[in-house]
Order: C-alpha cells, then sequence, then structure tokens
C-alpha cells in the first residue's frame, strides 16, 4: 500500500523528489546532530525491533523523545507503517521539523543564502558571523510564538540549522536559560544547505503528527497495536558526563522513574514497547539504577561509541541499555 505524499515544494525541485521515492526508503536521515543520536546504533537496533513491525503487521509508531529522529527515519523507511507520532519538549527541535514537513522550499531559500555568505568568508570572519548568529538567535527567542505556525518559523529554523553545522563539534547544546552557548567549530567546508536530505525529509514526514508535547502526551494520542520507542535524556554515566543538555528543563531520576512508571501502564495496554537509555554500570558496576525500575523487562546492554565528548581521546567504546517488553528472536 503506498503512502499518500502531499507535494509542498518548488516545481524544480518536486523531480528530484519524484526521482527518490521508492515507495518509502528516500534516503532520509537526520538533519541535525543531537545529543544522544542513534544512528550509529541503527543496525543493531533493526534486531531488536519487534517482529510485528518486521512482519508489517504495526502501522503506527511513536516517539515520545524526538530528538535527531533517526530511529523514526529508519522504521518509516523500512517497515510497513503509515503513521507516526512524534514529540518533544525542545520548541526550537519542534519548530524545525514543522517547516520542513510544511514548507521545506520556504527553508531552503534561507539556507541557501547562509552557505552561500558564510562560505566566501575567511576563517576570523566566519566566527564572527557565527557569534553574531548566536546572540541574534538567542535574542530573537522572546519573538516567537513556538505554539503558531507563522513566517517568522522559516528563519528561525534556518539559523538552527546553520548553528547546528557550523558549532563546534556539530552539538545542540543550551544553558539553564534556554540560550544556545556551544562555540563556533572550525570547518572548511560545512555542508549548511543538504537539499536533497531536507527533501527527504519532508517526505518521510508527511506521515507524522508532529507535536511540542512533555512524554506524557503519547497518552492521549495511543492507538492499539502500536509499537512506542522511548529515547529520553540520558542518565550521566558519571558525575561529569550529561546528555541531557539538549534543552533547559533536566530529566532527572525522579523523571526516569516517571517514565519506567508510563511504560509499565503502557505495556499493560497491550503496545509493544522499546526504550535505551545510558548504562550506568559503565562508571559504577554497582549502580542498579534501571536494572531496579524496569526489572520486570527484558535489559540488553549493547556497545556504543560516545561521539559527544569535546575531547576525542574519551569518545571510547561504552554500553548503553535497551529494554523491551518483547521477546527478542
Amino acid at each position: 500500500m503506498e503512502r499518500a505524499i502531499k507535494y509542498n515544494i518548488k516545481d524544480d525541485n518536486l523531480q528530484k523528489v519524484e526521482d527518490l521515492f521508492n515507495p518509502y526508503d528516500v534516503g532520509a536521515k537526520p538533519f541535525l546532530k543531537w545529543a544522544g543520536g542513534k544512528g550509529q546504533l541503527l543496525e543493531r537496533f533493526q534486531e531488536l525491533y519487534p517482529k510485528e513491525l518486521k512482519e508489517g503487521k504495526i502501522k503506527t509508531f511513536y516517539e515520545p523523545f524526538l530528538g535527531s529522529g533517526a530511529v523514526f527515519f529508519d522504521v518509516a523507511q523500512h517497515y510497513n507503517i503509515e503513521h507516526a507520532y512524534l514529540y518533544d519538549i525542545n520548541e526550537e527541535l519542534i519548530l524545525t521539523y514543522r517547516v520542513i514537513q510544511k514548507d521545506v522550499s520556504k527553508l531552503l531559500d534561507f539556507l541557501y543564502r547562509y552557505q552561500k555568505n558564510y562560505l566566501k568568508l575567511d576563517k576570523k570572519q566566519r566566527q564572527k558571523f557565527f557569534y553574531d548568529q548566536r546572540t541574534n538567535y538567542n535574542l530573537q527567542r522572546f519573538n516567537i510564538d513556538y505554539d503558531r505556525y507563522s513566517e517568522q518559523w522559516f528563519p528561525r529554523a534556518a539559523q538552527l540549522i546553520f548553528l547546528n553545522r557550523t558549532c563546534f563539534n556539530g552539538l545542540y547544546r543550551v544553558n539553564s536559560k534556554g540560550e544556545f552557548n556551544s562555540p563556533a567549530g572550525d570547518y572548511e567546508n560545512p555542508t549548511i544547505c543538504d537539499e536533497q536530505n531536507l527533501l527527504a525529509v519532508h517526505q518521510v514526514l508527511q506521515i507524522a503528527v508532529i507535536k511540542k508535547a512533555d512524554f506524557k502526551e503519547v497518552v492521549n494520542d495511543l492507538k492499539a497495536s502500536s509499537f512506542v520507542y522511548f529515547d529520553p535524556p540520558y542518565r550521566p554515566i558519571s558525575k561529569t558526563a550529561s546528555f541531557k543538555a539538549y534543552s533547559k528543563h533536566d530529566f532527572t531520576d525522579n523523571e526516569q522513574i516517571q517514565l519506567a512508571n508510563l511504560f509499565r501502564k503502557l505495556d499493560k495496554k497491550g503496545n509493544l514497547l522499546m526504550l535505551s537509555n545510558s548504562d550506568p554500570k559503565n562508571h559504577d558496576p554497582n549502580d542498579n539504577f534501571f536494572d531496579e525500575i524496569y526489572r520486570d523487562y527484558n535489559i540488553i546492554r549493547i556497545p556504543a561509541k560516545r561521539m559527544i565528548n569535546s575531547d576525542p581521546t574519551k569518545r571510547g567504546a561504552i554500553n548503553e541499555i535497551v529494554v523491551t517488553n518483547y521477546s527478542i528472536e
């Protein structure tokens, strides 16, 4: 069954999307680098997805912590789902996803200008340009209505993508005030406007409902026989590590416990559930936090490479946990 796709892009770009159409896999991949992104784990995750998804029996997918969307893009393009519900508490992230979904051509116009203006600058000028944009980005957040879709959103989404593509380590990070505070990066020829991927992302997002919402919102939209994937802000694996600085909102152990309670509630409703998080045993072998709160479920430990540490020598192999409420075959 082919999905109905609504095109909302320029005529000269339409053929490019049609050339990509297949009708599922159009090559869409995450357009932002995000803390805890799952791109490197997708091959292993595909082994851990429920058999009902692989057999085409699941038609609706939910992701309450959207982030980079790596798992959504994988599921949407390789399995026969027809609807997706995507949530995140980060208003800037949701704004950008919705612009790509609705008005990707207008976003591309802004990104083209960013790329043209940035690439012609020398190193010193690029740094100044970056910090000017970062300052403007932080100031303008008070003038954006994040609840009402408008033309204000187009330059805002472009600015977020520009900063993500040109900041140090390519990582979106904010302080407790909600100010983007990643420093400038040093890239010779960054791809600021990835037209082909953004057109593909636009296409895949046509099956999605995208909401700025807390993870508990999933309860209000949940349909029977669905697959829910939870990728919450990671519990720090040490006192100095944190994977949760993508939002001004903290995600404490209390929130982790609330999520485990929701997991249990949805399990009783018969939904298929998968959750990932950092493994505290990487730092403390006696830390049984997740083993305790998910003791009734399957817990699998899989190796992953830490990619976001500012010190490249500390980006080593660690374990992550995956929790499921179904058997892995």
